[in-house]
């Protein structure tokens, strides 16, 4: 992958036309190469890659609908770049089919869904194989159907140490069914002891169209469904600094400074959501949640 030098925070830097032609590695962030390894290699090879910190991390991304294996690799090396990872990032493409419209979301649907049993299997690997001291995940949009029932399924067959090395969890946007993700999800999730933190927008277009589509609030809005409970930090990202007249307010986790910033402090300094820049929103019940400022 290639950032540019001169590469700006929240930025995904490409050609405006022609992105495949004209597209160079000085001043766009580029897929350069694509080396193909048995999964002995993989994990031989990132158990002996060099980190810039005492302890071995990596970071794992895992992506939502309408993304190619390109796209998510772009992604992922940006955000990486944007909060100064010290470890070794990774990213788990599932089948997108990296289109817009009914039939692609639904096929993308299906596509996350059979997705669950191989991440399940490759997060099994990168606890028992990986060699790291610790692992945070982020899952945006459709893609965190795929990273929650895969992570909670894992909780029964690995050692307690091994899914103790997942120390952070991260779901951006998550386009998953409000009423599910609390009634089974969340407590589930809450029972594998691991820090949960949910990004959320009352400005976020794309979770209004899966609203619409889908006949459910999403737990990726901050409407009035906003999900709030003990054991989860949630985040309304509403203010978040992206732009509404240039996207769908989506991409907030990997665009926006704000959220950049607070990813920083969230997984390099591993500070929660009362020891870092955002307001405490108190609510009648016990759990607060909190705002962007």
């Amino acid at each position: 992958m290639s950032i540019p030098r001169d590469h700006k925070l929240g930025e995904l830097e490409a050609p405006y036309i022609l992105k495949h032609y004209l597209q160079k590695p000085e001043k766009h962030v580029v897929l350069m190469n694509i080396f193909l390894k048995s999964k002995d290699e993989f994990f031989g090879e990132i158990s002996q890659e060099p980190v810039q910190d005492s302890k071995r991390k990596a970071l794992i991304f895992i992506h939502g609908f309408n993304n190619s294996f390109e796209d998510v690799a772009r992604r992922a090396a940006q955000i990486t770049h944007d909060i100064k990872f010290k470890g070794v990032p990774i990213f788990y493409s599932w089948p997108s089919k990296g289109q817009l419209g009914k039939k692609a979301y639904e096929f993308d649907g299906n596509g996350v869904q059979q997705a669950i049993a191989y991440l399940k299997q490759f997060l099994r690997d990168i606890a028992t194989k990986g060699g790291f001291d610790s692992i945070a995940l982020i899952a945006h949009s459709m893609g965190n159907r795929a990273l929650t029932e895969a992570f909670i399924s894992l909780k029964n067959e690995l050692k307690v140490a091994e899914l103790k090395l997942f120390k952070e969890i991260i779901l951006a946007a998550p386009d998953i069914d409000a009423d599910y993700f609390r009634n089974s999800i969340a407590p589930a999730l809450v029972n594998t002891k691991a820090a949960t933190t949910l990004y959320a927008s009352s400005k976020d277009l794309a979770m209004i169209e899966s609203k619409k589509h889908n006949g459910a609030a999403r737990a990726g809005d901050s409407g009035n469904g906003l999900v709030i409970l003990d054991g989860i930090e949630t985040i309304d990202a509403t203010n978040a600094d992206t732009n509404l007249f240039w996207g769908a307010n989506h991409a907030y986790i990997a665009d926006s400074k704000d959220l950049l910033n607070d990813l920083y402090y969230l997984i390099e300094r591993g500070q929660r959501a009362f020891e870092r820049y955002l307001d405490p929103v108190p609510t009648k019940a016990h759990p607060e949640y909190w705002k962007l400022k």
